[in-house]
């Protein structure tokens, strides 16, 4: 069952050290709709303008006329600015996309800083699918990226590669692996995260478990 589920969700009520909540606000039925997808738009956004400064995890929690950010990111200064400008530019742009739905609104951004870049399943995906658009060999990318997390203090790593591999003429499936990456255990800390590599052969999906303990 570990396998056919998403760990993190799998695993969201029993593991004391598991991420929050990524959304964190109450709707009734007209609004739950609206807000969805407000969060949505704000997550495509962010993702979009703040990709090199390495998002590990966006959190929303909402109150009346009122929005609070918490970006979890691997370079805060790039998110910041130089005088908080950068910070300013993002609040106006958030607020633009929301003012047709939900009109003015307040918008408050807490950056905090990640310090184990390879210890973000995340970071680790985007980092892989980025390296094989740019055609390098993937088995050295792979052992490469497993070596750096496991001395980063990760007690196990898998990763999976999926599609036309090395630009091959079939599809196959590849599993790497290091370590302990125990699916079935719900007490174990899993991080995961999938992620499409489009090369100029065809579509190469990446996927990284990583066990922290």
């Amino acid at each position: 069952m570990g396998q056919k589920v998403n760990p993190i969700i799998f695993r969201l009520e029993t593991v004391k050290n598991s991420p929050e909540w990524k959304s964190s606000w109450f709707a009734d039925k007209k609004k739950y709709p609206q807000f969805l997808m407000e969060d949505k738009s704000i997550r495509d956004l962010l993702q979009k303008k703040l990709y090199s400064a390495g998002i590990v995890d966006t959190r929303i929690e909402r109150s009346v006329k009122k929005i609070k950010l918490i970006l979890i990111v691997s370079r805060p200064g790039l998110v910041i600015g130089r005088g908080g400008k950068e910070l300013e530019t993002t609040k106006k742009e958030i607020q633009k996309l929301l003012v047709k739905t939900s009109g003015k609104i307040n918008i408050e951004i807490q950056v905090e800083e990640f310090k184990h870049s390879d210890l973000s399943a995340k970071l680790v995906a985007e980092k892989i699918a980025y390296q094989l658009t740019k055609r390098m060999p993937y088995r050295r990318v792979v052992l490469s990226a497993m070596e750096k997390s496991m001395s980063s203090g990760a007690k196990g790593i898998k990763i999976i590669l999926s599609g036309r591999i090395n630009g091959a003429e079939i599809s196959r499936r590849e599993k790497f692996s290091q370590g302990k990456v125990p699916l079935s255990t719900i007490r174990s800390n899993i991080d995961y995260f999938e992620n499409p590599s489009l090369t100029r052969s065809g579509y190469i999906g990446v996927k990284v478990y990583l066990c922290l303990g």
